[in-house]
């Protein structure tokens, strides 16, 4: 008998903390289960640029890794089933393109570059207008200086580089420690002349490119068979000596 009470007393007490009784006034709340809702790595639905052979040779000449970079042959239509962006996709283009992803590997956005002559050589498309329009941030170790460069082909001849693509990036809001800017060699180009001349106002490292340099940017300078780094590294200035450097250099 007193085993029967006691499996009822049991029973009991279960249905009661069930409701959420446990004592004469305490009472416990149903427990919570919260779960972080997964997010999934973009992955690029498109043959690499090394499996084209238009795309490969074009990459290949300029010697650049074509296993770096994809191809599609329909560029608006294709760009479309990632982001719309084009209200038509008539009179459609081949296109290299170049991924940009952050940090996390996490696919960010992407470029298409032309093949051919074209007033437009590159569309930029984010994904996600929460990152910076920087490619190569999947590379870099913040701990060493950054290189800033021009463009996306131009910064795989860097060691630890990002590529600008596109003006509005404030670089100072990223936080890193020491970065020094690479803009094309171009001493008669206003716009650049005065983008170097404002980084050098504000304290930037900057690379002037010695007088001695005809190509206007690294691309050009590796055909020519330039050590690349070892003049990055010779030709950084900032501050005062930035400024006679600079003067130096500009043609306007």
């Amino acid at each position: 008998m007193k085993e029967i009470d006691l499996t009822l007393h049991k029973q009991y007490t279960l249905e009661k903390f069930k409701e959420g009784h446990t004592g004469k006034n305490f009472v416990v709340e149903a427990p919570k289960f919260e779960f972080k809702k997964p997010t999934f790595k973009k992955k690029l639905d498109l043959p690499k640029a090394s499996e084209v052979s238009i795309a490969k040779e074009y990459l290949e000449k300029r010697k650049l890794n074509p296993e770096k970079f994809y191809f599609t042959d329909k560029f608006k239509e294709w760009t479309n089933t990632q982001k719309v962006i084009f209200d038509t996709i008539g009179r459609d283009e081949s296109r290299i393109i170049i991924p940009m992803y952050d940090k996390h590997n996490n696919l960010i956005g992407f470029q298409g570059r032309s093949l051919v002559p074209n007033p437009v050589k590159y569309i930029t498309v984010m994904l996600s207008d929460d990152f910076p329009k920087l490619y190569g941030l999947e590379t870099i170790n913040e701990e060493k200086p950054i290189y800033i460069v021009e463009g996306p082909f131009d910064s795989t001849f860097v060691e630890n580089a990002v590529a600008m693509c596109g003006s509005d990036v404030d670089i100072r809001s990223l936080g890193w420690r020491d970065y020094i800017w690479v803009l094309d060699n171009e001493p008669r180009n206003r716009e650049i002349v005065n983008r170097i001349s404002k980084l050098i106002d504000r304290g930037d490292k900057v690379v002037i490119w010695g007088n001695n340099i005809i190509e206007k940017d690294i691309n050009d300078m590796i055909l020519a068979g330039h050590d690349v780094m070892s003049m990055l590294k010779l030709n950084t200035y900032s501050g005062l000596e930035a400024k006679v450097k600079f003067n130096n250099w500009k043609k306007i």
